[in-house]
C-alpha cells in the first residue's frame, strides 16, 4: 500500500514551473559570444573603477626622456609624445568613456520610456504633439549638431567639479538630447496595444489612476524591447563619444579618454602605430561586446522562442 501511495503522489505531482528570469538567463547563456562580451564589459568596468590602484603610473606623469618609447618592462605598452605611460592612460580612460556611455543610455532610456508611455496611453492630441516632435528630432542631422553643440558648450564648467568631469556631463547632456527618441517610439508602440488589453480595463474598473496604470502596468510590460535597445545603444554611444573626443570636441587633455588618445597620435600614426592600436582596440572590443550582449538579450526576451 505504501508503494501504491508513493506512486500516486509521483503521478499527481505537477512539474515545477521555471521562473521567467531563469528562462531568460538560460537563453542568454546559450550565446557564447554574448557571455564572452559580458566578461569583457565587466572586466573593463572593474579596470576603470580601480584604475588608481592598478595603473603603474599616474595618467599625467610626464617623462620627456623616453617619449615615444617602445613597449618595455617599465612601460608595458610604451609611452606617448610626453613620455606618459600608455597602459596607465588606457585604464584611466576607461573611467570617463564608460561613465559617459552608461549615463547617456540610462538617462535616455528613462526619458524615452516615460514620454513613450504617456504618448501611447493618452493618445489624441498628446500623442500627435509628442510624435510630431519626435519625427522632427529624427530628421535633424545628428553628427553635425553634436559637433555644433559640443563646440558651444565645452567652455561651460559646473561649479564644484573638475574640468574633465564637467566636460563629461556636458557631453552626456548633448548626447541625451539626441538619444531618447528610439526608446520613445518602442514604448509607444507597446503601450498602444497594452492599453486595449483586459487587465488595463480591469485596473480602471478598480479605480486606479492613469499614472498608476502607466507605472504599474504599461511600463513594466514594455521593458523587454527597452532592455534590448539599451544594450544595443551602449556600443553606439561609446563610438560617438570617441568621435567627439577624436575631433577635439570631447574631454580636454591631459585627462585621457580613448577618443582623445587616438587624436594625439595622428601625426605619429606610421612611426608608432601601436599608440593608435591600443585605444582603437578598446573601443572596438567594448562596442562589439555590447552588440553581442544586445543580440543575446533580444533572443532571450523574445516570447516566441521555445524554452
Amino acid at each position: 500500500m505504501a508503494a501504491i501511495a508513493e506512486l500516486s503522489k509521483e503521478t499527481l505531482a505537477t512539474p515545477k514551473e521555471e521562473r521567467p528570469y531563469m528562462i531568460v538567463m538560460r537563453r542568454f547563456v546559450r550565446h557564447k559570444l554574448a557571455v564572452f562580451g559580458m566578461i569583457v564589459i565587466v572586466l573593463l568596468v572593474l579596470l576603470g573603477l580601480f584604475a588608481s590602484w592598478i595603473a603603474p603610473y599616474p595618467y599625467d606623469k610626464q617623462n620627456l626622456a623616453p617619449a615615444y618609447s617602445n613597449p618595455s618592462a617599465a612601460h608595458w605598452l610604451g609611452t606617448d609624445e610626453l613620455g606618459r605611460d600608455v597602459l596607465s592612460r588606457l585604464l584611466y580612460a576607461a573611467q570617463l568613456s564608460l561613465f559617459i556611455t552608461f549615463v547617456v543610455n540610462i538617462v535616455s532610456e528613462v526619458i524615452g520610456v516615460v514620454v513613450g508611455a504617456i504618448s501611447g496611453y493618452y493618445g489624441g492630441w498628446i500623442d500627435n504633439t509628442i510624435q510630431r516632435f519626435v519625427e522632427f528630432m529624427l530628421t535633424l542631422p545628428q553628427l553635425p549638431l553634436l559637433l555644433f553643440f559640443s563646440a558651444i558648450l565645452r567652455g561651460i564648467t559646473i561649479p564644484g567639479l573638475p574640468d574633465a568631469w564637467s566636460n563629461a556631463l556636458i557631453i552626456c547632456f548633448v548626447l541625451i538630447v539626441f538619444g531618447w527618441m528610439g526608446a520613445t517610439r518602442l514604448v509607444r508602440g507597446m503601450v498602444l496595444s497594452l492599453r486595449e488589453q483586459d487587465f488595463t480595463q480591469a485596473a480602471k474598473a478598480l479605480g486606479m489612476s492613469d499614472w498608476q496604470i502607466i507605472i504599474r502596468h504599461m511600463i513594466p510590460n514594455s521593458m523587454a524591447p527597452v532592455i534590448v535597445d539599451f544594450t544595443l545603444g551602449l556600443g553606439g554611444v561609446i563610438v560617438l563619444e570617441a568621435a567627439l573626443s577624436f575631433l577635439g570636441l570631447g574631454i580636454n587633455p591631459p585627462v585621457p579618454t580613448w577618443g582623445n588618445m587616438l587624436q594625439n597620435v595622428q601625426e605619429r600614426m606610421w612611426q608608432q602605430p601601436w599608440l593608435a592600436f591600443y585605444p582603437g582596440i578598446c573601443i572596438f572590443l567594448v562596442s562589439l561586446a555590447f552588440n553581442y550582449v544586445g543580440d543575446a538579450m533580444r533572443d532571450a526576451l523574445d516570447p516566441r522562442l521555445k524554452r
